[in-house]
């Protein structure tokens, strides 16, 4: 029985609230997208992005807008998704606050994958290193997993922490070095380790786009149990929920979520931690929510920090894992101090 209730039943107000929430994060992202198309080192008026998007217009400019922002802008949401639901996934299911791919170092074990195939055995596209991400963020999940439940007491959230940072700063060291003893293999994919969208084309976008689709669907179906697991193993198996499925499912869907995005944008952080965190604070604990908000707050998040990396040091550009990061560093201080916010 994988239909639990919910925790209680809501007011009308206060789903009056959730669901407007959900359509102010929507317009904001609309908003941001269409900014998207018309920031760059050659700004764009919305009249011409539209025309442009019709089809009309002159050449440079259908070209500017067609093949290099709207695949940009379209990749930014998609990988938003990718990187907030994985987020949110791994906080509900690890009963852990602090927890997202980034700091869990699913990111970095998709990241060392893709390095060792391109560096030594000649991966040089998308369809070829997509496959070692999904491989490295998997294994890291389970190592991860199993070493921060070893031991009595079960899942401790500390300890899950603490083996996850020291996973990602092991594997981010050594991901460095052989891109460094490589130099020549790696000069394409420079600003992919700082974690980018920029430059990425349609057959990028389409190459991620099946399996985050995928793991979207895996997120859904395990969003009815989360509230449960989220409990306890014990007390989520005595209100009848599926705990070692619902624990199958999830990290099947972070495995391909954090993969996918990772191999399509470099290792993004902190949008894992705070969008959840921010969701669970507006919205309140039913995980349900935070899902809905966070795949439409996180695309928001990246959409905006992909255009501000445009103009803070234009007409050079910052990463936007640099932007997420200047974003996440001090949030990550504020919640880990407040723990009214913090706890789940």
């Amino acid at each position: 029985m994988d239909q639990l209730p919910a925790p209680a039943t809501l007011p009308a107000a206060a789903t009056t609230r959730r669901v407007l929430w959900c359509v102010l994060a929507a317009a904001l992202l609309l908003v941001a997208f269409a900014l998207s198309l018309m920031t760059g080192a050659k700004p764009i008026p919305p009249g011409l992005v539209f025309s442009a998007l019709g089809g009309n217009g002159e050449q440079n400019e259908v070209y500017l807008v067609l093949q290099s922002r709207l695949p940009r802008a379209v990749l930014g949401v998609v990988v938003g998704m990718a990187l907030g639901v994985a987020g949110a996934l791994i906080q509900a299911f690890t009963r852990n606050p602090l927890a997202d791919p980034g700091i869990l170092g699913v990111n970095a074990g998709a990241a060392f994958a893709v390095t060792l195939g391109v560096a030594f055995l000649g991966v040089s596209s998308i369809h070829g290193y997509l496959w070692f991400a999904f491989a490295g963020a998997g294994a890291v999940t389970v190592v991860v997993y199993l070493l921060g439940t070893a031991g009595r007491g079960g899942i401790s959230p500390l300890q899950l922490t603490l083996v996850g940072v020291a996973v990602a700063a092991l594997l981010g060291g050594i991901t460095s070095g052989i891109m460094i003893s490589f130099p020549a293999a790696f000069d394409q994919m420079r600003d992919w380790g700082a974690g980018t969208i920029s430059g990425r084309d349609w057959p990028i976008l389409l190459a991620v786009l099946p399996f985050i689709v995928i793991a979207l669907v895996l997120a859904l179906i395990a969003a009815p149990t989360l509230n449960a697991v989220a409990l306890g193993d014990e007390l989520a198996q005595s209100l009848g929920a599926r705990v070692v499925r619902t624990r199958a499912l999830v990290i099947i869907a972070v495995t391909l979520l954090a993969g996918a995005a990772t191999a399509a944008a470099g290792p993004i952080g902190f949008v894992g931690l705070m969008v959840p965190h921010v969701c669970r604070w507006l919205l309140g604990p039913d995980q349900r929510w935070i899902l809905a908000l966070t795949l439409v707050a996180a695309p928001l998040l990246v959409t905006v920090s992909d255009v501000l990396g445009r103009v803070i040091i234009a007409p050079q550009e910052l990463q936007v894992g640099i932007v997420t990061a200047l974003f996440g560093a001090p949030v990550l201080v504020i919640l880990a101090r407040r723990a009214k916010i913090s706890g789940l």
